[in-house]
């Protein structure tokens, strides 16, 4: 019988922890849209780290570092989470350190399970079907906003699950795997409008990113799928081959 679960906030992963599950975090404004971005764009690896203390470390080991609080470039980095921040030949072939602040923490929430994979909209089908054929039990985790709900991240995991419900290849289903995929498609004709309420779509807007929205919202441009290997976030491929 194989679990299907969404946990709406990092906060709450202890209730949910299954050493059986495949995670796959989930931040779509925009630590886990950026990651994909910059695998697509060739990047070689992300580090993700939780504290900007640890991602000063790398600094100080010369490493390319990211660092992004409250939607903004942390003093002293060179690059946040903007997805467009990793489309450079800078970016190519590069292992970058990266801590934000909810993608990041989400990932080291979920460091010790079985897999951990990072999906956003730009490469939903890519991990539905790897999930579909490589998983046994699945778990959506949601970075949330500093431990709390938010709608993007939610609506994203209700996409994700009705797929892999309609699939029935799921026995078991959880309540907040329903309450997510009922929300999505609700609203799935207008993504865009039912998340212009969202608190952090705002706070993004009044930072002047609208075009990482938009970027973000994209479905399906590429097929490329994080995961982390150690401390390492690589493509999927690369780990497979």
């Amino acid at each position: 019988m194989r679990k299907l679960e969404v946990c709406f906030s990092p906060d709450i992963y202890q209730a949910y922890e299954n050493t059986k599950a495949t995670v796959v975090v989930i931040d779509i404004f925009r630590a886990t849209s950026a990651i994909v971005t910059a695998f697509k764009y060739g990047v070689s690896a992300i580090i993700p780290v939780e504290h900007i203390e640890q991602a000063l470390d790398y600094k100080k080991q010369g490493f390319l570092v990211a660092a992004e609080r409250k939607g903004e470039i942390v003093e002293g980095f060179s690059y946040g989470n903007s997805p467009y921040h990793y489309m450079g030949e800078e970016i190519n072939n590069a292992t970058i350190v990266l801590t934000t602040t909810n993608g990041t923490r989400a990932l080291e929430k979920a460091r010790r399970s079985k897999e951990v994979l990072c999906s956003s909209f730009l490469n939903i089908s890519a991990t539905a079907q790897y999930l579909l054929h490589h998983a046994e039990d699945v778990l959506l985790l949601c970075s949330g906003w500093k431990g709390k709900f938010n709608m993007e991240d939610s609506i994203f995991a209700g996409a994700l699950s009705d797929v892999l419900m309609q699939s029935g290849e799921f026995d078991d289903i959880s309540d907040s795997s329903i309450a997510s995929a009922e929300f999505y498609k609700a609203n799935a004709h207008d993504i865009p409008g039912v998340l212009s309420r969202s608190s952090h779509r705002k706070r993004l807007e009044h930072l002047n990113l609208e075009k990482d929205i938009e970027w973000c919202l994209q479905r399906d441009i590429t097929d490329v799928i994080p995961v982390l290997v150690g401390e390492k976030l690589v493509e999927h491929r690369r780990r497979l081959g």
